[in-house]
């Protein structure tokens, strides 16, 4: 087990599917070109293809077909080969003129059977056999013209992005986010012969909708492949409802049967849902500059991880309305630069000033290698002194090239120092502490009432003011924070005013937002009237509470917020934090909240005896591995928290941070308030 291993793990799958592409046309989907960007990136994958004529391009139904002279096809996709996506690639091929076709999945074969309703039983005799590949294989031949052409379909596990050597993310399921208590009510309306479910708690797999359960199941496949690279036999744990329904999968997953009988390592992989702590992912208690560079910056098109950098001050072409695409943007992901890498690592794990002053450091470096004229200076790193030391490089074509990703965080640091969201960083900082000091001398009534005032119409805002997603963001915190509460008749109404001056700003709108268009249903301003504003912010609300009683099923993770007293203010104590220091408890008490999820009749029957007989049950700090992976998003600071905590409780453990995505605060609401949380769209 090597500290890289996710970027190892990542890196070896990539390989593969390099050796596949030379002289090829490559179409690969949004999640597989998002592993490829965190991996080796995308100058890797071109120079394996070598030929001049071939082109990577997007994997879609209007995707642009080979020519007579383009006659090798590689597909890199990141979902299951079904539906839709057999479609598009039919549609691709048949305008075609390929005569070799190589389809990369990111789903192995065995949850192909499962997709395709073949049971259990079937499925196991069928081990070393791959027919739904071969079927595949003969169509694309077909569709071809001709049975004499090459067709293969393999799997490769082209699971993570590594953002660091101790973390990474799973872009194919970057909107798969825990459940809500609401979200019963909709799983028994489908459940009309069976018993209905009361709570979160008694969700199974069973209780799940097909296509959630299926995701689910690519998702655990991929674990299940990092597992095995790492050689470990895994020990499952959960807190949160989804994620107990996706370690009982792993823990349980056929395939891997013969895998864990042979592996000589050890590790915990415990799962953590995200709704149980909303606080962190939208608070702005992160000290931490990449946490603002991705809170302020575009999102890089078709990622959830990545941003974009606006690099024309490093060329010639003017600033003009019609030249903003001229010039390709930079990002965070910097896989094949050394330099930029070590940067890059030092900004995840350094505070904002240090940071700050590590880009300083980096780029005078550079500068002094290239023998650029640099004016040294001292004291507090302004961005204009950044761009002072950036500018250096706009005219020298090799000192560009050859410091090129660290000229892009560079400029990422200067954008983001001078955004005016940065500034607005600290405003959300100040009313978060005020609210937890609040909290403990007033009633959430006297809370939401002092956010009246807060509440703009758009002619009244100015810059400084919260937007309509700012004020989600504010409410979810509140909530999050707050935890489970009565709804007396002062917070109703309390509760009321604050609906009413949120549905006319909503209706006031001259433009919706994208979050704002999911949230009301509408795709215009014009078209949003204050009834229909009414009944989205009622909705909302809805959730909000939902939000309040997440935690109602945990008996010892049950609050974020810590009180006040004479020696220390109140605070807000993140629920990874309290996780991370009961699985390292040096008293080692059974677990409370983190749940061992069994994998077969031996497990049950420790678990049985212990009951009566001094059978130690397994316990999340047994092993030297720790993976904890947060399903629905983390954020840059939390995983530093992890990384350090463990360091510091557990010294020679090693900890691997694994979420969904990448969090900023406004991808909370996004997520919260997605109509598709039951039902994922698989491509099929």
């Amino acid at each position: 087990m090597s500290a890289a291993g996710v970027l190892s793990f990542a890196q070896q799958g990539w390989e593969q599917v390099l050796a596949k592409v030379k002289w090829s046309v490559v179409y690969l989907d949004a999640a597989c070109a998002e592993s490829l960007h965190w991996s080796c990136g995308s100058s890797r994958l071109l120079e394996a293809v070598q030929g001049p004529a071939c082109s990577l391009r997007e994997f879609e139904p209007g995707a642009i077909g080979g020519g007579a002279e383009q006659p090798r096809a590689v597909f890199v996709l990141s979902c299951l080969l079904k539906g839709r996506t057999v479609d598009t690639l039919r549609d691709i091929v048949r305008r075609s003129h390929f005569q070799y076709c190589v389809v990369v999945t990111a789903v192995s074969h065995a949850v192909h059977l499962t997709a395709n309703h073949v049971p259990a039983a079937a499925a196991a005799e069928l081990e070393g056999q791959q027919p739904v590949f071969e079927q595949l294989e003969e169509k694309l031949c077909e569709w071809m013209g001709n049975v004499n052409y090459t067709a293969e379909v393999l799997y490769v596990p082209l699971l993570l992005a590594p953002a660091a050597p101790h973390l990474a993310f799973t872009p194919a399921f970057a909107t798969l986010f825990p459940l809500l208590p609401g979200d019963v009510h909709v799983l028994n309306s489908a459940r009309q012969d069976k018993r209905k479910l009361s709570s979160l708690g008694e969700v199974d797999a069973a209780a799940l909708t097909p296509e959630l359960l299926l995701h689910i199941r690519c998702l655990v496949s991929g674990l299940s492949s990092l597992c095995e690279h790492l050689g470990v036999r895994e020990e499952c744990f959960a807190v949160g409802s989804l994620s107990r329904v996706i370690a009982t999968d792993l823990a349980n997953y056929a395939p891997a049967k013969n895998r864990k009988k042979t592996a000589t390592g050890r590790a915990s992989v415990v799962f953590v849902d995200r709704t149980l702590d909303l606080t962190g992912a939208v608070g702005h208690h992160g000290d931490n500059l990449v946490e603002k560079i991705i809170s302020v910056l575009p999102q890089l098109p078709g990622h959830s991880n990545d941003v974009m950098v606006n690099m024309a001050e490093l060329t010639a072409v003017q600033a003009t309305e019609e030249n903003q695409n001229v010039i390709a943007p930079g990002c965070l992901a910097q896989s094949n630069d050394t330099s930029a890498k070590a940067l890059w690592e030092a900004l995840l794990n350094t505070k904002h000033k240090e940071a700050v002053m590590e880009v300083r450091r980096h780029l005078v470096e550079a500068a002094s290698r290239e023998n650029l004229p640099i004016k040294m200076s001292m004291g507090r790193v302004t961005p204009g002194q950044l761009m002072s030391y950036i500018q250096l490089f706009k005219n020298n074509l090799k000192a560009l090239t050859n410091h090129c990703g660290l000229l892009q965080l560079g400029m990422a640091t200067v954008e983001t120092l001078k955004h005016p969201q940065t500034a607005k960083w600290d405003n959300f900082l100040a009313f978060e502490r005020l609210l937890l000091q609040s909290l403990g001398d007033s009633t959430m009534a006297v809370v939401l009432n002092q956010m009246l005032p807060m509440i703009k119409s758009p002619s009244q805002r100015t810059s400084e003011d919260y937007s309509p997603e700012e004020l989600l963001i504010l409410l979810i915190y509140i909530y999050s924070v707050t935890g489970e509460f009565t709804l007396d008749n002062d917070l109703r109404a309390a509760e009321e005013r604050v609906k009413t001056a949120l549905a006319q700003v909503f209706s006031e709108e001259s433009r919706l937002s994208p979050l704002l268009q999911k949230i009301t249903g509408c795709d215009s301003a014009i078209n949003l009237t204050f009834p229909k504003s009414q009944n989205a912010v009622n909705d909302v609300f809805t959730s909000l509470q939902e939000i309040a009683r997440a935690r109602t099923l945990m008996r010892q993770f049950k609050s974020v917020y810590v009180p006040g007293n004479h020696t220390h203010q109140a605070s807000y104590k993140p629920l990874l934090k309290q996780v991370v220091e009961e699985i390292f408890n040096p008293e080692k008490p059974d677990p409370v909240d983190i749940e061992h999820t069994s994998s077969g009749l031996t497990d049950l029957l420790k678990t049985g005896f212990s009951m009566f007989m001094k059978v130690s049950r397994p316990h999340p700090s047994d092993h030297p591995l720790l993976i904890l992976f947060v399903v629905g998003g983390v954020t840059i600071s939390e995983a530093k928290m992890v990384k350090d905590l463990v360091a510091s409780l557990k010294p020679g453990t090693q900890v691997m941070v694994l979420s969904t995505r990448l969090l900023k605060p406004l991808n909370i609401p996004e997520l919260l308030f997605a109509t598709d949380r039951l039902h994922p769209d698989l491509g099929f």
